[in-house]
């Protein structure tokens, strides 16, 4: 397996995890206990900077165009699905940062769109990653050359490098420790803690 795939299959097992605490949220939230607003903006952080900027932008700038140029098609197929994914867990995410930017406690309403996108995205991703890790990532190491296998691992450690050096990487690692902790879910389901 190449270094890329692996960091990006290590970084999904941070993501379940994340998932996880926004589930405990989100089960708070049905069982009528207060959630402070900051925590559903910092989950929609997470998700919007963490998930999306640095784990999905190496598999739709870098990965997927290698499928592409190998002949895998953006429209249908797997591909098409992951994007198609990808763009559907973002609309999830603004929802949840939406109802985290006002101030003083959610509103009856904010707390029904939170359990509602939280409740959607969590098994959205969930089965996404499975996908990824089980389907589509075993698929690319079969269809891409070793040279294009080599690029990838090249660009995507460039890539992490840039946003480890920034700091952003583990300000985004602590941020994901901190809502683990405070929303502890099913290990079993979710991963162990670290």
């Amino acid at each position: 397996m190449t270094n890329a795939i692996e960091t990006m299959m290590a970084e999904h097992r941070l993501i379940v995890r994340v998932l996880g605490g926004l589930h405990t949220l989100a089960s708070r939230l049905r069982q009528g206990q207060p959630v402070p607003r900051e925590d559903v903006a910092r989950f929609a952080r997470f998700f919007r900077e963490f998930a999306d900027r640095a784990h999905h932008a190496k598999e739709e700038d870098r990965l997927f165009g290698k499928l592409i140029e190998s002949g895998f098609s953006p429209q249908y197929g797997p591909v098409a699905v992951m994007l198609a994914e990808h763009t559907a867990g973002r609309q999830h995410v603004r929802a949840l940062a939406q109802a985290g930017e006002g101030c003083g406690p959610l509103t009856p309403d904010e707390t029904a769109q939170v359990i509602h996108h939280a409740e959607q995205f969590v098994p959205l991703l969930m089965d996404h990653i499975r996908k990824e890790d089980h389907i589509l990532y075993p698929m690319a190491q079969e269809a891409l050359s070793a040279k294009q296998l080599a690029n990838l691992d090249a660009e995507c450690d460039a890539f992490d490098r840039q946003i480890q050096d920034s700091g952003q990487l583990q300000q985004l690692k602590d941020l994901a420790a901190e809502l683990i902790r405070a929303y502890p879910a099913d290990p079993a389901r979710f991963g162990a803690a670290d």
